[in-house]
């Protein structure tokens, strides 16, 4: 399809190294999670399955921007959707996550583990009706998952506190972890180029747990498979790359090729800029939880981080901003704060 041309959209501009109209501002997991009409569209669907429903994905993407006036939808989708669409047995199971038919555990299991050799229709299908609402100044990014973080759910079974059995095959079966890391980023690639083919405007690669790594682990057993799924889009569309509680390896992390760099809310802005390999576009990094601490504290905290960003830019460590949280909006966050929110980062200086 021809791409959009979004010449005005805040988002592109900044994530382009040029100075937007304002400042740009999106939220992890703004689809859905907090909104009462979510909650309305999903009743009785289970969560993957809504994922397959090209309307109903479609709606809950824009809810939000539509409510909060947010500079980009986030594509309504899951890190498990392309594991799930490739046909490997996995559901996600209210209050634990995602959880796996039958966990892999040895090298003829990730011989054996399926690969997404096609496009995800219904994905599609559910972007091109996103793209036919949005507003030419609104961008949509679709996201996929980081290899380590689709590893470990799989190796683990499910979500994990240690990631034992992923830190036990890394290291005591490296052969059984690369050929398994080599495994998923044909699926991974392939769901990505599902979403850049139906028109998305920018993606985020989301590393979930890359946060519970050393920097060495990381650099041997997951940089070069992140490395290889942002190359696959280079030059075609902005990227993101995000992991939780990732300070530690912002510098490594920024060595995988994406223009826009997420930080969480643990790191200040400045402090993290000057850990890239080389200046990016920073993105973040309001504390969720922030959110149910009143007004004020969220202007406060607005404040700091936007002069964090700034300063960064000043020092020439980034070049440019885009406000995000610091990771994920919690389910039980009063929708009228993120709002308000929006309007104070759109608002204020």
């Amino acid at each position: 399809m021809t791409r959009r041309e979004l010449p005005n959209a805040p988002l592109l501009q900044a994530a382009n190294g040029q100075t937007p109209s304002r400042t740009p501002v999106w939220f992890m997991r703004q689809a859905g999670r907090s909104l009462p009409e979510y909650r309305q569209v999903r009743e009785s669907i289970p969560m993957l399955d809504s994922c397959f429903m090209p309307e109903l994905l479609a709606e809950i993407t824009l809810q939000p921007v539509r409510r909060h006036d947010m500079d980009a939808a986030i594509l309504f989708s899951d890190i498990v959707v392309p594991l799930k669409a490739a046909g490997i047995g996995v559901e996600i199971v209210p209050g634990r996550g995602p959880v796996m038919d039958q966990a892999i555990r040895s090298r003829e299991d990730v011989a054996n583990l399926p690969i997404l050799n096609h496009n995800v229709e219904e994905v599609a299908q559910g972007i091109e009706i996103i793209l036919g609402e949005l507003k030419d100044t609104q961008a949509l990014i679709g996201f996929v998952g980081a290899p380590f973080t689709l590893a470990s759910y799989l190796v683990e079974g499910g979500p994990s506190k240690n990631h034992e059995k992923t830190k036990a095959m890394m290291h005591g079966e490296p052969e059984t972890w690369h050929a398994l890391m080599r495994r998923l980023v044909p699926t991974i690639t392939t769901f990505l180029h599902t979403q850049v083919e139906a028109g998305i405007d920018a993606m985020q690669l989301f590393d979930s747990w890359a946060g519970f790594l050393t920097e060495a682990d990381y650099r041997e057993h997951v940089l070069p498979y992140s490395v290889e799924i942002l190359e696959t889009v280079a030059g075609e569309i902005p990227r993101i790359h995000f992991g939780v509680a990732t300070g530690e390896l912002l510098g490594a992390m920024s060595e995988a090729g994406s223009e826009v760099m997420g930080v969480d809310w643990r790191v200040p802005l400045d402090v993290a800029a000057k850990r890239f390999a080389s200046p990016r576009v920073l993105q973040g990094n309001l504390d969720p939880a922030m959110l149910f601490a009143g007004t004020e504290v969220v202007r406060e905290e607005i404040t700091r981080i936007k002069a964090e960003a700034a300063r960064a830019m000043q020092l020439g460590h980034a070049t440019g901003h885009i406000f995000n949280l610091g990771h994920g909006v919690l389910p039980t966050t009063d929708a009228d704060a993120i709002t308000e929110a929006v309007r104070i980062i759109h608002e204020e200086a």
